[in-house]
């Protein structure tokens, strides 16, 4: 009887932890990180209670606790909770409860806080990967024909190389025509993506942060006038986890990583309609998130400072969205502006155009001005006319779906960058090194 009774209790433990992960809808996810907390993300499929369980990996006999709470309707049933007991320059396991049942991973739940380095020696090196781009086809609301999404084992190889953290470009989700004219199109859509399930184990193990462009933001090429970009805006901070959001409106934030900063622009909140032809200077930037990244730019003592925008920003051809066709005005600006404050080290970090490339701006006294461009991640490829930029550095043209691995290395006065292109099956494209030195303003 009494081995029976144990059988049966077993049994029944399998069996409630089993409808736990059937509570299970996407994640967890680990979002931003700082030297004393990081914010994790789950989301559930229906109304649960939902906490984190985390310990350093060296000391894994203590356990903390994140706070507990109810995912919600309303919240496309969310939990973002903070882990806010960490020390710096540590690496922790956690764990996944719903409804106070672990929640088994087939992968690893890890996470790190920042490092404390600074007056203590050198910056330590990291890398992150970075793309744009992200299309997971559904039959019944894509457009006839082939997919449009495909290879998403590119989400896998990601995973693979193990970055510290991923960085979204923009384009993250494509809103359907059945999804942008409401909140539940908007949310259903944003949750179809995040399930995918070759997209977990990288968002459970290292950290994510995110800007949005046209798709993610609305219809395409959106604007200003999108009448609801309250609601995605409120949709892309629930299913993000940035650190900050510098207005009170739209989704430009900053984080810092080692000593390394970027500066997370929004390109769609504040941009002049397509078709206002009676305004006659456009703008994608806007004056009062043009004047913070000034002011941020000019504070920074980063040896890079990423500038992160949805579109290309550098590409001087005058076609399709880029900022040279659709602002010049404001692109000059801002490159005069570079220009007349000496910011040394700044590279532009953007998507959307369907291939990846670098565009190399020398300006007057010889300062060279990065935009690296990386798409698209799992959407088509196009590329039409991609040969045609005449600032693209030799060799860096790829009409695949890719991703970009970055590392950031080097002594303090030293340091530096190794971009490497991979396309979706972990097949490496070209690889290119940049100093911060010779991102450096004659003084």
């Amino acid at each position: 009887m009494k081995r029976a009774a144990l059988l049966l209790f077993a049994l029944l433990l399998t069996l409630n932890i089993q409808a736990q992960v059937e509570f299970l809808q996407s994640g967890p996810m680990v979002g931003y990180s700082t030297m004393k907390e990081v914010l994790l993300w789950v989301q559930t499929n229906k109304p649960a209670k939902v906490h984190f369980e985390y310990w350093e990996c060296n000391t894994p006999s203590v356990i903390y606790k994140t706070a507990q709470m109810t995912t919600n309707k309303e919240d496309a049933f969310i939990a973002r909770l903070l882990a806010d007991e960490l020390e710096p320059s540590n690496r922790y396991e956690y764990a996944l409860f719903i409804n106070d049942n672990i929640v088994e991973r087939p992968y690893k739940l890890e996470f790190e806080s920042q490092p404390l380095w600074l007056w203590r020696g050198d910056a330590p090196d990291f890398s992150f990967a970075t793309g744009s781009c992200a299309y997971i086809s559904e039959e019944q609301y894509d457009r006839p024909g082939k997919p449009y999404g495909s290879q998403y084992q590119i989400f896998e190889d990601i995973y693979k190389n193990e970055p510290n953290f991923m960085l979204w470009l923009g384009d993250n989700t494509y809103l359907r025509e059945a999804d942008w004219n409401s909140k539940t199109g908007i949310q259903y859509r944003y949750t179809h993506t995040r399930s995918n399930k070759e997209m977990q184990a990288m968002l459970g193990s290292m950290h994510h942060y995110a800007i949005w462009d046209d798709h993610d933001y609305g219809p395409n090429n959106s604007d200003r006038s999108y009448p609801m970009k309250k609601v995605t805006e409120e949709t892309f901070k629930l299913f993000f986890a940035n650190p900050n959001y510098i207005f009170e409106e739209g989704i430009t934030g900053f984080f810092q990583w080692a000593d390394c900063e970027f500066f997370l622009l929004d390109n769609r909140y504040w941009r002049t309609p397509n078709k206002r032809s009676d305004i006659e200077n456009h703008e994608i930037i806007g004056e009062a998130q043009m004047q913070w990244l000034l002011d941020a730019l000019v504070n920074s003592y980063a040896p890079f400072k990423f500038v992160v925008i949805g579109g290309q920003f550098l590409n001087p051809l005058k076609s399709h969205e880029r900022h040279a066709n659709f602002a010049p005005q404001e692109r000059l600006k801002l490159i005069k502006a570079i220009e007349k404050l000496k910011i040394d080290g700044v590279v532009f970090l953007t998507g959307d155009v369907h291939h990846t490339e670098l565009t190399k701006l020398d300006l007057e006294n010889g300062y060279p001005l990065y935009d690296l461009t990386i798409s698209p991640l799992t959407s088509g490829v196009a590329g039409r006319g991609a040969e045609a930029n005449p600032l693209q550095v030799a060799g860096t043209l790829v009409k695949k779906k890719t991703y970009a691995h970055i590392n950031v290395y080097g002594k303090r006065q030293n340091r530096a960058l190794e971009i490497k292109v991979y396309d979706s099956d972990g097949n490496q494209q070209w690889k290119k090194e940049i100093k911060a030195s010779d991102l450096k303003f004659e003084r």
